[in-house]
Formats: structure tokens, sequence, C-alpha cells
């Protein structure tokens, strides 16, 4: 952004390179502070697992698979994903991507594509249709060569379909891969009945994609992703979120301001429609026998070399907040993220004293006036002491005196 001069008029104008936004990426108002807080969701998460402050770490803003490392894709301007991983890679050998948008994951794919530390797992639509990648035979390069798997689907896949590949196929990785993190990209559109999806899924069929991947017990990170018909979105994520809390939730909506969105039933569950399953049970099987070929291909869990773990991405304590106006009250937020310590200042129990002061200050002159109040004791005590002697010894001159009687010529 920068400004010019003409006419005597001062403009503003905006220069935007070649980073492929308009279009499917518009810009818009607050773009820049959606991708922070989508991306760092993401990394917070990963740095909460990274910490073993959690199992489950949940960012349903995140999931934008789609954007590149120089360019914006697919409604994804920052792959929050990749940034993820990434932080994850810090503290484990390997981490498992998954993807069940109806989208090939790939950008993500590309980003790991040729290492072996990252393998990814997506299952989507195939063919004409955005962003045409995710062909059966990209397995990746390099050290990356059989890390990438790809399931490419037809229109109309139901639940039944879904989890007769899903769980083979995750199984057979598991076992090859032995990941020590996993990343489960939730997109909504493939669920039925979405505006710009094909796939027949319902709610509880996504969902058993993230039970399955609970059973392993590793720490998860659950993402968001696509989905364009709204009200779906909002019923699959909220199950999906009981399910990884082990909650069970009742089919009747609660009454909310959004209620009339989730009209005529106002139920949670959605139903699959009528449409053709072109996703044959030879095309399936002939699909997973590949893949299962290719994961016999790698070899056993790679290793990696031990080095210093670099610093998270989002530290314990964010530092004092700069503000521009001292006088303006801070955030409730702010202001409950500060931790007092002995350099925070405190109201004195004695106004008399100044009312505000330091802690640490405090403490010191606190302990300096006991020290100095114990050594004027032990100096009283000594003086008392000397001034016993001194009776002593006058007394027994005295006595001697009177000893020795009068003195007579």
């Amino acid at each position: 952004m920068a400004y010019t001069h003409q006419g005597g008029t001062k403009k503003k104008v905006c220069y935007y390179y070649d980073v492929n936004v308009g279009e499917d990426c518009p810009v818009f108002d607050g773009l820049f502070e959606f991708c922070q807080l989508s991306t760092g969701g993401s990394a917070a998460g990963a740095v909460k697992l990274n910490r073993q402050q959690t199992d489950i770490a949940v960012n349903w803003a995140g999931g934008l698979h789609h954007a590149k490392k120089s360019e914006a894709s697919g409604f994804c301007y920052v792959n929050d994903i990749v940034l993820a991983i990434l932080e994850l890679l810090k503290y484990h050998q390997r981490v498992l991507y998954i993807d069940i948008d109806i989208h090939h994951g790939d950008g993500v794919e590309e980003a790991f594509y040729t290492t072996d530390r990252v393998m990814t797992v997506s299952f989507h639509k195939y063919g004409e249709y955005f962003p045409g990648t995710g062909d059966l035979r990209d397995i990746g390069a390099g050290k990356g060569k059989y890390y990438a798997v790809n399931y490419p689907l037809r229109d109309g896949i139901d639940d039944e379909s879904y989890e007769l590949i899903f769980k083979p196929v995750l199984s057979k990785v598991m076992e090859m891969f032995q990941p020590s993190a996993v990343v489960l990209q939730c997109g909504a559109d493939s669920l039925s009945g979405d505006r710009l999806g094909c796939f027949n899924l319902t709610i509880k069929g996504h969902a058993k994609c993230v039970e399955y991947m609970k059973t392993f017990n590793l720490p998860l990170l659950m993402l968001g992703g696509g989905g364009y018909t709204i009200r779906n979105v909002a019923r699959c994520w909220t199950y999906e979120t009981a399910v990884a809390l082990d909650s069970e939730i009742p089919n009747e909506l609660p009454y909310n301001d959004y209620f009339e969105y989730f009209g005529p039933d106002f139920k949670l569950h959605i139903s699959p429609s009528n449409m053709t399953n072109q996703n044959t049970q030879e095309y399936l099987d002939k699909i997973k026998q590949r893949l299962f070929e290719n994961l016999r291909m790698l070899p056993h869990a790679p290793g990696v070399q031990m080095q210093a773990i670099p610093e998270d991405a989002i530290a314990d304590d964010s530092g004092e907040e700069d503000e521009e106006d001292p006088d303006k009250r801070i955030s409730i937020r702010a202001s409950d993220k500060r931790i007092a310590c002995d350099e925070e200042f405190s109201d004195s129990e004695d106004e008399g004293e100044g009312g505000r002061r330091n802690v640490a200050n405090h403490k010191k002159s606190a302990k300096r006036a006991r020290v100095d109040e114990d050594k004027k004791e032990t100096e009283d005590k000594k003086a008392e002491v000397k001034e016993e002697d001194k009776s002593k010894d006058s007394g027994s001159e005295k006595t001697d005196d009177k000893r020795l009687g009068p003195n007579v010529d």
C-alpha cells in the first residue's frame, strides 16, 4: 500500500502482487485478521499438543488446504495446516495428515511431497473437479516417494462405502508409517446436499472418521475446511466436537438465534439423498489394492537425527502489550492473560506510605527493616550485658573494701 499525490490530492493506492487473489480468493476487509485467526488457531493447537497440555486440539476456522507457499487458491489464503504440521515436527518424528474434504488436499501434499516425515492421505472427488490433482499415481518424490496416498472417488459415495475404504486404508497406514501425531482435516463439503459437493455422506458417516482416528490414542489436531451449505457445516462440526469429547448430544436442536436456518425439521442429523453411488465395489477394491501395494513399498518407519528443538511458535507469555495510550484500559482478554509476578505493582496495605508501590521493592525493604531490627535488638542485649558486668564489678569492689575494714593509722 502506498500514497500518491495527484493534483494536490493525496490518494491511497494498493498494489497486489501476483499471489492469485481475486476470483475464488477475493480480497475483503479483515482478510489479514482472518488469516491470523485461522493460522494462529492451528499453530496454537499444535503447540498445545507438543506440550502435552491436551490430547485433542480443534480449530474449525482452519483446514485451508489449497493455499500454496506463494499463492492463494480455492478460497484458501494461508495454509494453516502446513504451518501446524511444521510445528508438530519440532517434537514428533512423523506426522500423519488425513483429508476427508471432497476436494484434494493439494497444498498440503505439495508442501511435503519430498519428505518421509509427513504422510498425506486424501479421499476426494477426482476428475473434472477442482483442483484437478490427486491421481492415484501421485505418490510423492525423492525421499517422499510412497508417502503421498490418494484415493480418487466418484460421485455419490455413501456412509457404508466410505467406511469400507477409510478404515482399512488408515489401518495399513498406521501400521506402516507409525506416526506419533495426526492432523485430520474435516471438510464438510463431502456431506450430502452440499452446494458444491457431490458425495452422499451423512453427519454420522463423516464423524466415523473422527471416531476411528481417536482409537489410536495419538495427539490429534482436528481442523475445519470446506463446506458450502452452512447449516450442515454447523451441524457437522457440532457433532464432531461432541465425538471428540465423548459426549452424546440430542438430535433435537435447542432454540438459538439461528434456529430458523435449520428448518423445516430442526434436527441435528441429516438424511442422505437418493443420488446414485457411482463408486462400485469393484472400483473401490481395485483402488484399495493399488494403495496397499504402494504402502508395502515403504521402508521401516524412518527415524530422525537428534537435534535441538526450535522455539515454539507461540510463547507461554506474550509479554507486555504495547499501548499507544498508557491511560487506555486493556481488554478483559488481555487482563486475564497477565500473570502476576514479583515485579507487578499492587496496592499497599498502608495507605500512608504512598498508595501503590513495587512488590519486590517492598519485600526488600521489609527484609532490610527486619535485619535492622534484629541488629538493634542484638546491640541492646550486648549493652545490657555490659551494664550487668559493670554492676557486678562495682559490687565486687565494694565488698573487698568492706573486707579490708577501716583504714587506721
